[in-house]
């Protein structure tokens, strides 16, 4: 738990549980597609209580575990964004409808906290005791940056290579049709079948989990305290399923996302492995990333309008 008493740890998994209840149970009862002014609503509240979260912390802890706290924050956020690509080849690579898509997001979210738990403490020990692997985390960062610039985000969801699937259909009978947002279907000798939507949600949670490899280095990045880690990974978490109906109609615009997505994996991969040479202070690593993120969003709209202007 770091410096942080139990009661801190206590209020902020209240604070989680009641958004999670707020947002699935009362707003988003029953699942359907959120409309843009829905998503941006929900979307902007949640943004807004992480920043006011950022404020308590720096009241309760100053202005460094504010900065880091930010800075792992926008870090994680950027990364939600990028998996959102995936969650879009996923959905389209087994042709999910829209009507059961909310519910295969839903159970992501659940996932992917828990798979942040399991691995942010796992960090945090290994770090503990084996201070050496701070540079292993490092080369891992650096090598994903330099893998995103040309690695193709449909080999995640190659519905022959992946293991999960394959691993599945090896050990559960599969229906060869959605029923509707259904997971598991009798059929008329008696026999349960599992439908492709739980194919779907095991690659969600495979590509969650293949995210989180990658995410939970980089904010180590940034900070060593876990409570840190541990919310800045969660409020990044929580934004994504409204985000994903905010922006799946203009993902494919942002073209230079990734790229500036891989840049900071590169960026904090270095600052790691470089650390006990050379000193990177916080508030320089978030100005880098802002300033990455805004050229990434601002080239992306530029080029995206400059091309819809052009002669057909």
């Amino acid at each position: 738990m770091g410096h942080h008493e139990p009661a801190v740890w206590l209020g902020f998994t209240g604070l989680v549980l009641a958004l999670l209840v707020l947002d699935l149970g009362v707003l988003n009862r029953r699942s359907h597609v959120l409309t843009f002014k829905e998503a941006l609503s929900w979307s902007g509240g949640l943004v807004t209580i992480a920043l006011l979260f950022g404020l308590f912390v720096l009241w309760r802890e100053g202005t460094q575990p504010a900065l880091e706290y930010y800075t792992g924050y926008l870090i994680e956020l950027s990364l939600s964004v990028d998996n959102l690509f995936v969650f879009l080849l996923i959905f389209s690579y087994f042709g999910v409808k829209a009507e059961a898509q909310p519910k295969v997001l839903k159970w992501g979210i659940f996932g992917a906290i828990v798979m942040r738990m399991i691995m942010i403490a796992l960090g945090a020990l290994l770090l503990e005791r084996f201070n050496w692997i701070i540079y292993v985390f490092g080369a891992i960062l650096v090598y994903t940056g330099f893998r995103m610039f040309s690695h193709k985000d449909e080999e995640i969801v190659n519905l022959e290579r992946n293991p999960v699937v394959r691993l599945a259909r090896r050990l559960l009978p599969i229906d060869k049709a959605y029923h509707g947002t259904r997971f598991f279907v009798r059929t008329a000798d008696g026999r349960l079948l599992a439908t492709p939507l739980l194919l779907v949600v095991l690659v969600v949670e495979w590509s969650d989990l293949v995210f989180a490899i990658d995410s939970i280095p980089a904010i180590f990045a940034i900070t060593r305290d876990p409570f840190l880690v541990y919310s800045s990974n969660i409020f990044a978490i929580l934004g994504l399923r409204a985000m994903f109906f905010i922006l799946a109609g203009m993902l494919d615009k942002f073209i230079y996302l990734k790229p500036g997505v891989a840049f900071i994996l590169v960026f904090v991969g270095l600052k790691m492995t470089l650390s006990a040479w050379l000193h990177v202070p916080t508030a320089l690593s978030l100005a880098v990333i802002i300033t990455t993120l805004a050229g990434a969003v601002g080239l992306s709209l530029w080029r995206s309008s400059r091309h819809s202007r052009l002669p057909a």
